[in-house]
């Protein structure tokens, strides 16, 4: 695909302005800045257009279930026999109240304020949520309007189930519809939102290469600002200094500024938003290394004395347990349902190399206790004879079933042998070895709390694409979060996402 204004394809760089020197943004009015406001102002009305089409999307498909749910009433003996009810047209006043009930929740929910990036099963689950109050609710609102008046129907029990699950299904699949025919638009350079860079460094580098490799984003990166204009972050020019930032979010009608500098004083960060402070621009600030290190604390008091305290993260009581059942009853699941597949591939990785069928080595798990995790053998036999080491793409001592598993994450099924003996978990930090584990301890702050729970077979940095060569610190931010945001339905949601990335491929980083 190409982009609607160039024949580069959709990445931020084809899109970002000429580097520009000079005090002020008002002597740049160029050629490129004209295109970038029209462009912006034409990208604003599509995505007006986008969340109008949400409205009506949601509003239909509530119609068509509650429409669905008088037919299948009529027709199926669910929840009783059918019946012959009265006609369509005097439900008609019903549907009304029904609709707009639900989409009233909706609205209530901040449903139609779309994040940038939000999984199906969030979204899912939410629309269940909502729809299940919204039907609650209109039930009780035409109860009061119909049942003691003129015009006195009963609401039937069936429709009120029928539209209560088509509701959820069908504005599910509309809200999919509407997303892909977004993500579409955005990868094609429609509807995006134009944003400037605060900052040179790093951060800024880093920030910028995942907005260019994730256009589904919708972001559309003009430039940054914070260094010497006429350079450049990685691919974004710097197109300015921190005092031309206001001229700058005029003349290129910015949307969203980003503010990627972690080292600043909490004086310079206030300054900084108070100049990103114009019209509907959203601001947002990259947190320094202080937050970061204090997300798990409280304040708590010495007998009226304020002090910082560590938040216990750890699971405790009924917690635990119920984490513990969801490890065994899934761990059981899996060997039974997977153990056909698992034989053929014992039967494969034998067939291609000498040696074991499983490889067992020493990670650190819960507390730092040592445990022997098992994997599929993926690598030759002597892979580790000149001591561990990563494994880096292409790595010829990966065996070519071995490849593949290491592609699907297969290789790490066995690891259900460790779940259901209780050493590891369904959902938690990867382990690593105590090798590494010694090592990132001395520089990474925070290392061993991820340790306070047990490891995981899959965990949040691992959904987040953050495996195989990837960054350690980044991986530990992501495991901390994990830690201190348990709940049941987060460790679901990340087993769903595991399983998808698995069947359709997504593991990108795994070598």
């Amino acid at each position: 695909m190409t982009n609607r204004f160039t024949d580069q394809p959709p990445d931020q760089s084809s899109q970002a302005p000429e580097a520009i020197t000079g005090r002020h943004a008002a002597k740049h009015t160029t050629m490129e800045a004209r295109r970038v406001r029209l462009n912006s102002r034409w990208d604003r009305q599509i995505r007006g257009l986008l969340g109008t089409t949400l409205v009506v999307s949601d509003a239909f498909m509530l119609a068509v279930a509650f429409v669905l749910g008088y037919v299948l009433r009529a027709r199926l003996p669910l929840p009783a026999v059918p019946v012959d009810p009265p006609p369509l047209s005097n439900y008609f006043p019903m549907l009304v109240i029904h609709v707009a009930t639900v989409m009233m929740v909706f609205y209530f929910a901040r449903m139609y304020h779309q994040k940038r990036a939000v999984s199906r099963i969030d979204t899912s689950y939410t629309i269940a949520q909502n729809v299940s109050i919204g039907t609650f609710l209109a039930v009780a609102f035409e109860t009061l309007a119909f049942k003691n008046s003129a015009f006195e129907l009963d609401y039937p029990r069936g429709v009120v189930i029928y539209a209560w699950i088509l509701g959820i299904v069908l504005t599910v699949i509309g809200r999919e519809v509407h997303r892909q025919i977004t993500v579409q638009m955005r990868d094609l350079g429609v509807g995006r939102d134009n944003v400037l860079i605060v900052g040179s460094g790093e951060v800024a580098r880093t920030i910028a290469e995942k907005i260019r490799w994730s256009p589904h984003l919708g972001y559309n990166i003009i430039g940054a600002v914070n260094g010497s204009p006429g350079k450049s972050v990685g691919e974004v020019p710097i197109i300015g200094t921190t005092n031309e930032i206001p001229e700058l979010i005029d003349t290129y009608e910015i949307d969203e500024v980003i503010i990627a500098l972690p080292e600043a004083s909490h004086r310079e960060l206030v300054q900084l938003v108070s100049k990103c402070q114009r019209g509907r621009v959203n601001i947002k600030v990259y947190p320094d290394i202080f937050a970061y290190m204090t997300g798990g604390m409280t304040v708590d008091d010495l007998n009226g004395m304020p002090m910082l305290s560590v938040r216990d993260v750890a699971l405790r009581g009924w917690k635990l347990s119920l984490k513990r059942s969801m490890d065994i009853v899934g761990s059981f699941i899996g060997l039974v349902m997977l153990s056909p597949i698992m034989a053929l591939t014992a039967f494969l990785i034998k067939l291609e190399s000498p040696g074991p069928v499983f490889f067992c080595q020493e990670r650190m798990g819960l507390d730092g206790h040592p445990f022997p995790m098992i994997k599929f053998r993926s690598m030759r036999n002597d892979a580790e004879k000149d001591g561990p080491g990563w494994t880096t793409e292409g790595d010829p001592r990966v065996t070519r079933i071995g490849a593949f598993m290491r592609k699907t994450n297969w290789d790490e099924i066995p690891q259900l042998i460790n779940v259901f003996y209780g050493q590891m978990s369904l959902v938690g930090p990867r382990p690593e070895q105590t090798y590494y584990v010694q090592k990132f301890r001395e520089f990474i702050p925070r290392y061993m709390e991820r340790h306070r729970e047990k490891a995981g077979m899959t965990g949040w940095a691992q959904v987040n694409g953050m495996r195989g060569d990837t960054s350690i610190l980044e991986r530990t931010k992501y495991d901390l979060w994990y830690v201190e945001n348990w709940s049941l339905w987060l460790d679901i949601k990340i087993v769903l996402r595991t399983v998808f990335q698995m069947v359709f491929n997504r593991n990108k980083n795994a070598y």
